[in-house]
């Protein structure tokens, strides 16, 4: 075969270095390739994490065993021999930037697991990287260099499950300072600064909220790919808001970086909450952020670890040998029945609430004019599967509501239930959350979830408290709470609220406040919504499309009501045009939906449908491997394919 020449630049030989030359042939392989640009290079050194990339193509060359002619390369063809490991600037949900190696080469989805087994954080599938937002308008002020902790020294993390020293990776543990700097990942940061928060971007409305998702990358491509360079900085974020199998012991790294991005979607007001719910946040993070001075890191002890896995195989245990009373208890599927008020804000009257005779059965509402006529029709009945359940309490003035929005052919139907007090309250709450899963009564999470609601309800009462520390001044209010409270309150009115609710948490340990913190935080109404703008198909006006983790959710751009609901267990197939980048889904019962994105690429809405679908399918294996190939059949498109 005819040879001829290709040029060949050498990242190592400096960027004014011209391209090297070497004669091929079609049929050399890509390997020769490297091997002939290696010795004409003559320089010394590990070449084993260098591949070669493509400019033109924008693609990697990492089968050595195809040929030139096999990939397509000809003369013109523009190459270079590059590392395939770089240092990339990377901020984590705690706001701390690390400097660390990353691969450019293998996809996204693998580079970020990669990160995470060197921060010793599990399941990394639940997280992702996006560019930071541009910062633009300050750059008038002097530019403040920010702490950057480099630990590009670390070996690159192989296959196998990163070996452990006193509970940390074992480049961690080696020296004084790298031991320092990896409590700060497992350590919860100090509260920051009022000034700090102020600074920090905030998003004002939907729209807003709507952009980030636009910088998501994509899961499916490398980062070189990507335009992702040497020393660019982007940040590692939890992006599907499904947390499987979370170990506090195994999961030190992993908890302390969910609580962060927890408290910072509270602070920077990503997820909107009430008043009295932001004054427990503020007195969580109060509270663990005295106890996280106090305890030092604790390492965890293998044997302790064993023991405590043993004791809850043996709940479980003792949980399934119930007797057979138990067994025909749970048979007869239980009901809940009270005279309770109703309102429907949607209905032209002027008339409040009204009270009913309601009961509750399997996942349906019925109501009638009193107990004597519960044996007649109902009034009404209505069923809960699908429909989005928002607390309306405030402790302080007795009110405990329920607000309901219930899917119905003209879209949402909008109920306010009132109970007469908590207890009544948490019991038809818990079985509202259960039935808009579609699960009944008779499931075991629900007494669980009834004490969950009780236990948040017992946080938000004022305790006269027996002059506890209301004077304490060490107590930095406003960088508890987000703008919104800072401006409308002064600290001396703050002060004694976040201390009157933290009376209600200052006896709990370090993991069960982070835990509550999280518990709290799921429950909010806009928890773990991602919002993209779209536009559905016949429709001439822009909507917002909430992606969460078991749901789609129609929102009306222009007043943010919520307009249908669509939950993924009753989709049957979805598809993209990528032509006319259009998204097509089909649920039961013929409903069909289209619609094209507006403020992101339809590949990154499409990737978190298929990303929710892939994190519902690993409960049913323990193991720790994950299944890549079935994440990027979900997410690819059509690269995947």
């Amino acid at each position: 075969m005819a040879a001829w020449d290709l040029s060949v630049t050498v990242e190592e030989l400096g960027p004014q270095a011209p391209p090297l030359k070497i004669s091929v042939t079609s049929d050399l392989h890509i390997g020769g390739v490297i091997l002939k640009v290696v010795e004409k290079s003559q320089i010394q050194r590990d070449w084993s994490d260098h591949a070669l990339w493509w400019e033109q193509k924008q693609q990697w060359l990492l089968k050595p065993s195809w040929t030139l002619d096999k990939c397509g390369i000809h003369a013109d063809a523009r190459l270079c021999l590059t590392s395939q490991h770089k240092p990339l600037r990377l901020r984590l949900p705690s706001g701390i930037t690390f400097r660390l190696r990353a691969c450019f080469s293998s996809p996204v989805f693998r580079s970020v697991t990669g990160i995470c087994k060197l921060l010793n954080i599990r399941h990394p599938e639940e997280l992702s990287l996006l560019w930071p937002v541009e910062e633009k308008k300050r750059k008038k002020e002097k530019d403040v260099e920010e702490e950057l902790y480099d630990i590009t020294r670390a070996p690159l993390p192989s296959s196998s499950i990163p070996k452990l020293a006193n509970g940390m990776p074992a480049f961690f543990a080696e020296a004084a300072e790298t031991e320092a700097v990896y409590k700060m990942l497992a350590v919860s940061q100090p509260a920051p600064a009022p000034e700090t928060i102020a600074k920090l971007y905030r998003t004002t409305n939907i729209t807003e909220k709507a952009h980030i998702n636009s910088r998501w990358l994509d899961s499916s491509r490398s980062l070189l790919q990507q335009g992702v360079r040497e020393n660019d900085k982007l940040i590692l974020r939890f992006k599907y808001y499904t947390f499987h199998d979370i170990a506090p012991q195994a999961d030190a790294v992993r908890v302390t970086q969910l609580y962060e991005q927890a408290r910072w979607a509270v602070l920077l007001e990503e997820t909107e909450c009430t008043e009295e719910e932001m004054m427990v946040f503020a007195a969580l993070q109060y509270h663990i952020g005295k106890v996280s001075l106090m305890e030092q890191f604790v390492t965890s002890c293998p044997a302790m670890e064993d023991l405590d896995s043993a004791l809850q195989c043996l709940e479980v245990k003792m949980e399934g040998e119930s007797s057979a009373d138990d067994m025909l208890e749970t048979m007869t599927a239980p009901e809940l029945h009270d005279y309770l008020k109703i309102f429907r804000p949607k209905r032209l009257t002027l008339k409040g609430y009204k009270q009913y005779w309601f009961t509750f059965k399997e996942t349906t509402i019925s109501y009638f004019k009193s107990k004597e006529e519960s044996c007649k029709e109902p009034i009404q009945q209505m069923s809960l599967k699908g429909c989005e359940v928002a607390p309306d309490v405030s402790v302080a003035g007795q009110k405990f509501c329920i607000r309901l929005l219930i899917p119905g052919p003209e879209g949402m139907n909008e109920v306010y239930l009132r109970c007469e007090h908590e207890q009544q309250y948490s019991r038809w709450m818990a079985a509202c959350r259960l039935a808009s899963k579609g699960k009944t009564l008779a499931d075991s999470s629900f007494s669980s979830e009834v004490q969950s609601i009780q236990s948040f309800l017992a946080m938000q009462k004022t305790t006269p408290s027996t002059n506890t520390a209301q004077t304490d001044e060490s107590i930095n209010t406003h960088s508890l709470v987000s703008p919104r409270y800072q401006k409308k309150y002064k600290p001396k009115q703050l002060t004694p609220r976040i201390l009157e609710a933290y009376q209600n948490v200052a006896q709990l340990s370090l993991t069960d406040a982070i835990q509550r913190f999280l518990q709290i935080w799921q429950a909010l109404p806009d928890f773990g919504l991602a919002y993209v703008v779209v536009r559905f198909k016949g429709c001439r006006k822009d909507e917002v499309l909430g992606i969460a983790n078991n749901r789609l959710i129609r929102i009306d751009l222009s007043v943010g009501d919520v307009v249908k609901t669509w939950r993924y267990n009753t989709m049957r197939q979805w598809n993209v045009n990528w032509d006319i980048k259009q998204v097509a889904i089909e649920f039961d019962g013929n409903v069909n939906i289209a619609f094209s994105c507006v403020t992101a690429d339809c590949k990154i809405v499409h990737e978190y449908i298929g990303g929710y679908i892939f994190m519902s399918t690993r409960g049913r294996e323990q193991s720790n491997t994950l299944n890549e190939e079935l994440f990027h059949k979900l997410t690819g498109g059509h690269e995947a394919l």
